[in-house]
């Protein structure tokens, strides 16, 4: 047993050689051991080059260099990214002291761009203390000098724009100017005062800002954030005045900027939606795509389709003098652009329906739709608002006798043609309730009347005898064969109605016929029948066109949203001009006749309507009027006013004139 011990030892020493050289002796291991020891070595360092720690031990360097320090001030300006580091070889050198090991770094600053990959070799060497690695900073990105240290910096794409039909910009870069309170500049004291301060200046100079909302935003930030109140358009007189006369407020910094911004600051708000910086929910769910300061849609179309419009983020990193400000290009990944995204809106219509509207206090809209291709042209929203964003979209109403023409077209689907003789007593009773016509209504049209002049003049009576022959179910399918039904067209955030599938009672049946009870429309869902009655046919609309009408990703704003089945019985040609004539009566000696009265631009086709609804015990009425002319169908809703004829009547005078003004 000794004895065997005895010759491994002596097997042991036997593999070793004791070589002179330098200032002491060095074991130099010989075959598998020495490949073994030099590649630990190599894989130590790649670890610790990747952790970020560089282990000292692990390097031998000039006196009073420590590598460790070294390494921290190089990648200091790399942002806190760490690269993945890997062994890819180790190549003995012809001295048996001496080896290289090649690394492999790959730097990810942009996780959707090409990373920074590059080799690099680091000459080891055995010393006294073993294996060692020289320090260099080449041992770190390749010619690196000791004089220079890394820096990256995140290349910005260019913002994609919102354009309108003909390519007209809706929504695009412009300087502007953030307006908001920089608390840094502020005592504790003071914050309140200034922020309440300059809101209501920006308010009284045009941008609307709610003081109490913005006063809390400001206390919640941080001690020194700049928290912005306002972004004001440069090349708008009014907004650049507005940022001058603030600026010497206590307490407000003002920033020049480049944002993406629609041609006003009201101009289809609520569907083109804002462009801000990334909130910390939308850096963390983007795995790396956003960062923190980077601009992202942060509502409406900005929202539903950031990916196209954001583009993608490049880098360059460069070696920067330690001293001084020299720099050389190591890595140049340019940035992606975002693309355009088109939409069908026209912009003299949507600024011109947006200027009728203006005035108008309660929440109204005007929404006109091309019928030959569904084209969507407007899309606008008064001020006035029942707690939506977009009234025109999102704001269901009782549609009144506007919904006669869904009604109408299940009474055709019965055999009725316009000259169908129907009975319209001065009311009804169904059920134990009594049904009324409207007040005012004309006592020439009362009795057995030709249906057109009952559609004309909107007798209730008339349609309300029709509720025991037509169906809760066929008026649904009326609805949908009108498009009623539909969603709204991608790039939409909204709705077009409820039509219950079943009435809880004969009195709730009977009310649907007349747009009552539990029918809710919003103005886009009746602009849709309207269009798909000017057609002939069914009309599905459009808003985005081209790459842009494709399917968002997964989990948008914008993809929960899928077309609704279609229609078992979409709208025939001739229903249509049944449909037709019955409107076109509303013009010529109906209600609608004095309101519309000289409009320009040929034959009109109308119907108005008027939905009641108690406010505090006090009537109150939903006004609707919807049209046809040429290639346009349009409705028109304003939420609480007398008439459709005479609150509504004036407003769509007023855009098909602008209209044909073009």
């Amino acid at each position: 047993m000794p004895r065997r011990r005895t010759i491994v030892i002596a097997a042991v020493v036997a593999a070793a050689l004791l070589v002179a050289g330098g200032g002491g002796g060095y074991l130099v291991w010989k075959g598998g051991e020495n490949a073994r020891l030099q590649r630990t070595l190599a894989e130590k360092l790649a670890a610790s080059l990747a952790s970020g720690t560089i282990v000292d031990a692990y390097f031998h360097a000039t006196p009073g260099t420590a590598p460790s320090v070294e390494y921290a001030t190089i990648v200091k300006g790399m942002g806190g990214i760490k690269p993945a580091v890997t062994v890819t070889g180790v190549k003995p050198g012809s001295d048996a002291r001496y080896a290289d090991a090649a690394l492999h770094y790959v730097w990810t600053p942009s996780p959707t761009q090409e990373p920074w990959a590059y080799d690099v070799t680091v000459p080891l060497q055995l010393t006294a203390d073993g294996w060692l690695a020289s320090w260099s900073a080449s041992a770190v990105a390749p010619d690196l000098k000791d004089t220079e240290r890394l820096l990256v910096n995140r290349l910005a794409p260019a913002r994609g724009s919102i354009l309108g039909s003909g390519g007209t910009p809706l929504a695009f870069n412009q300087p502007a100017i953030r307006v908001g309170i920089d608390k840094s500049r502020l005592d504790a004291a003071a914050v309140d005062p200034a922020a309440r301060a300059l809101a209501a200046a920006l308010t009284a100079a045009g941008t609307a800002v709610n003081a109490d909302t913005y006063a809390g935003k400001v206390a919640a930030a941080g001690a020194k954030a700049f928290v912005e109140a306002a972004v004001l358009r440069v090349k708008d007189p009014k907004q650049a005045a507005a940022a001058a006369a603030v600026k010497s407020l206590p307490g407000v910094n003002s920033l020049q900027v480049t944002r993406a911004l629609g041609l006003s600051s009201s101009f289809l708000r609520p569907i083109l939606g804002q462009v801000g910086e990334a909130s910390a929910d939308a850096v963390a769910a983007s795995g790396g795509k956003i960062v923190a300061g980077d601009l992202v849609g942060t509502g409406g179309l900005q929202l539903a389709r950031d990916e196209v419009l954001r583009g993608s983020a490049g880098y360059v990193v460069q070696a920067i003098l330690r001293e001084g400000s020299q720099a050389r290009d190591l890595k140049r990944v340019v940035a992606v652009d975002g693309k355009d995204v088109t939409t069908t809106i026209d912009a003299r219509l949507q600024t011109a329906a947006e200027s009728i509207l203006a005035n108008t206090t309660p929440a109204s809209a005007i929404v006109a739709i091309r019928p030959s291709d569904g084209a969507v042209l407007t899309i606008a929203s008064g001020p006035g608002s029942d707690g939506v964003a977009s009234t025109a979209t999102q704001a269901l109403y009782e549609p009144g006798s506007t919904f006669k023409t869904v009604s109408g077209l299940a009474m055709i689907r019965h055999g009725l043609t316009p000259t169908s003789t129907l009975e319209c007593p001065a009311s009804i009773t169904i059920d134990g309730y009594t049904f009324n016509n409207d007040d005012g209504y004309p006592s020439s049209a009362l009795g057995s009347i030709p249906w057109t002049t009952a559609f004309a003049h909107s007798c209730n009576t008339a349609v309300l005898g029709q509720a025991a022959t037509v169906t809760q179910a066929e008026i649904v399918s009326a609805a949908a064969g009108l498009g009623l039904t539909q969603s709204v067209p991608a790039g939409v955030i909204g709705t077009t109605s409820r039509v219950p599938a079943e009435a809880s009672s004969a009195t709730e049946h009977a009310a649907s016929l007349i747009g009552q009870g539990k029918v809710l429309t919003t103005p886009f869902g009746m602009a849709n029948v309207a269009a798909s009655i000017g057609k002939g046919g069914l009309v599905t609309p459009v808003f985005l066109t081209g790459d842009a009408a494709a399917p968002p990703a997964s989990g948008s704003p914008s993809a929960a949203a899928s077309a609704a089945p279609a229609p078992a019985n979409p709208i025939t040609a001739a229903e249509a001009e049944y449909l037709r004539t019955l409107m076109r009566g509303v013009v010529t000696e109906g209600t609608a006749s004095s309101a519309l009265a000289g409009t320009p631009g040929g034959e009109i086709m109308a119907k108005t309507g008027t939905a009641t609804f108690m406010v505090n015990g006090t009537q109150h009425w939903h006004t609707w009027l919807i049209a046809i002319q040429g290639d346009l169908a349009v409705s028109v809703l304003v939420a609480d006013g007398d008439f459709g004829a005479t609150t509504c009547g004036p407003l769509l005078k007023a855009f098909l004139t602008a209209v044909n003004a073009g």
